[in-house]
């Protein structure tokens, strides 16, 4: 299959966001996954004024995520799917959250460098054309010393994670997806994370792209071998360069 990107990715995420929410709420671990990697972002709790780029934020789990962990943050959420986006902004748990609409290749256009003091991605980076262009402007928007922390499907290499991953989205993930009426976002779902990186290689990008301190962290459940929390830094130097 050809993986959806562009266009036909948001349009399949627009289609798909009214059953989104039921259906990751029914995937164990989840939301508590994620409030894990936002924790593990190193945002500090009780700091206000903080900056942060909730970057695909898709319905807002990710930014509740956030708010757990830095309820003070100042948030802004991006996502390319309108569908998506239209969910995140009716839940007034997320009143105080500025979202906006646009694909992340736009976003150098609309954001300043050294905007944010930490950027978080969940489950966004296998679905872009070009990861290392992203993370370059990642690194860009963030301020010196800024944290980034990635959230993603990212299998370990081992045959048997593999193995899980392929059982999963057949017996559960896929069926449920086309119940709903989104088998090819959710057949998207499956190639997307068998094709992406493993989560060394992935590790390896960020090093290349110029993150410092990588670090790889395991997910509890089944999810162990094939999600992980990727967490790195800008140079201290400055939030551009190296």
């Amino acid at each position: 299959m050809t993986l959806l990107r562009g266009d036909a990715l948001s349009g399949a995420f627009d289609h798909g966001s009214a059953a989104y929410d039921r259906l990751v709420a029914a995937s164990p671990g989840y939301h508590a996954h994620l409030r894990r990697s936002a924790r593990r972002l190193g945002l500090a709790e009780g700091k206000r004024g903080l900056r942060v780029l909730d970057l695909g934020c898709g319905t807002g789990a990710s930014t509740a995520a956030l708010l757990a962990t830095a309820p003070h943050a100042r948030i802004t959420g991006v996502d390319a799917s309108a569908g998506m986006l239209d969910r995140a902004t009716a839940k007034s748990t997320l009143a105080g959250v500025d979202f906006v609409h646009a694909p992340v290749e736009e976003l150098a256009d609309r954001l300043r460098p050294g905007s944010f003091d930490a950027v978080f991605a969940g489950y966004l980076f296998r679905n872009l054309d070009d990861p290392d262009t992203t993370l370059d402007l990642v690194r860009r928007l963030l301020v010196p010393g800024g944290h980034l922390a990635v959230h993603e499907y990212t299998l370990s290499g081992s045959t048997v994670h593999r193995a899980i991953w392929n059982a999963v989205c057949s017996m559960i993930i896929q069926p449920a997806g086309r119940l709903a009426g989104d088998a090819d976002l959710y057949r998207h779902l499956r190639d997307s994370v068998a094709r992406f990186d493993t989560a060394t290689a992935f590790a390896q990008r960020l090093r290349r792209a110029g993150f410092a301190d990588v670090r790889v962290l395991p997910l509890p459940g089944w999810q162990t071998g094939i999600t992980h929390t990727f967490t790195a830094r800008t140079s201290e130097g400055t939030g551009e360069a190296a």
